[in-house]
């Protein structure tokens, strides 16, 4: 496949899918946008974009929902392509139609921004054959049950023809693509055994930031802690005061804690 100097292939670019609505993340989402998060301290979004440049050096990130802050977040990184929806969100599959001018006869990688899977992905590009729609799936190698997978996602690599052929519509790609590939067992399935978990919901994203911190409390920059801090995140400026008792919770703001039970 053709390189660059750095290794990584030519035939490929990145998609960083961060234009939901993050209901299920609520309340935490009324304030920042999923894809913002922080999981360690840094943004969901950065991490997917970290992940994404193991395989290729050209990314995209798409926006729809909190645009504003995503678009002014990436703005201090040049490297990125923004991809805007504007009238609506368009889902994972017409995500990837909508970027088809862009990606221009590459192979896309598509990565979910609310999903924390640090790891490299350059073993699983290389392996890739460029023909089959291949799924990096979390601690499997199968699909089950058949109408729709149930282990966490970790990228999907899709080639030219198949983003060719899906349209610029709100779509989801397992109802696009990939179900009638893994029917037609034209699917290639992959097991990940790195780290992985879907922040979409309090106590998955609150779980993703203590595994990325062993179990320790994470504290964001400027934080002010008098208290006591037990599995729980602070998001940067927030306290904890003198006798306060902060467990498995997340500190959103000084008016905003999330309890996880």
């Amino acid at each position: 496949m053709p390189q660059p100097a750095d290794g990584r292939p030519t035939d490929l670019c990145a998609l960083v899918l961060a234009a939901g609505e993050g209901r299920r993340l609520r309340p935490l989402t009324r304030l920042r946008p999923k894809p913002l998060c922080p999981v360690g301290g840094r943004a969901l979004v950065d991490l997917a974009l970290d992940r994404a440049r193991t395989a290729t050096a050209a990314v995209a990130v798409n926006v729809h929902h909190g645009r504003a802050a995503v678009e002014e977040h990436l703005a201090g990184d040049p490297g990125v392509h923004v991809s805007v929806e504007e009238a609506e969100a368009l889902g994972t599959a017409g995500a990837v139609a909508r970027l088809r001018p862009w990606a221009d006869g590459r192979g896309v990688l598509v990565l979910n921004g609310d999903t924390w899977a640090p790891g490299d992905l350059a073993a699983a590009t290389a392996g890739w054959d460029r023909d089959r729609v291949r799924l990096l799936v979390a601690g499997d190698d199968r699909l089950r049950p058949p109408d729709r997978p149930t282990s966490p996602i970790v990228a999907a690599f899709l080639p030219w023809a198949e983003v060719a052929r899906l349209a610029p519509v709100p779509s989801g790609l397992w109802e696009a693509s990939w179900r009638a590939l893994h029917a037609a067992e034209a699917l290639d399935v992959v097991r990940w055994d790195g780290p992985c978990l879907d922040c979409g919901t309090p106590a998955r994203y609150l779980a993703a930031n203590l595994a990325s911190s062993e179990g320790a409390p994470v504290i964001g920059e400027g934080c002010k802690v008098d208290g006591t801090v037990v599995r729980s995140v602070l998001w940067p400026g927030t306290r904890v005061r003198r006798g306060e008792e902060l467990v498995d919770a997340v500190r959103a703001d000084d008016a905003m804690t999330v309890l996880v039970r």
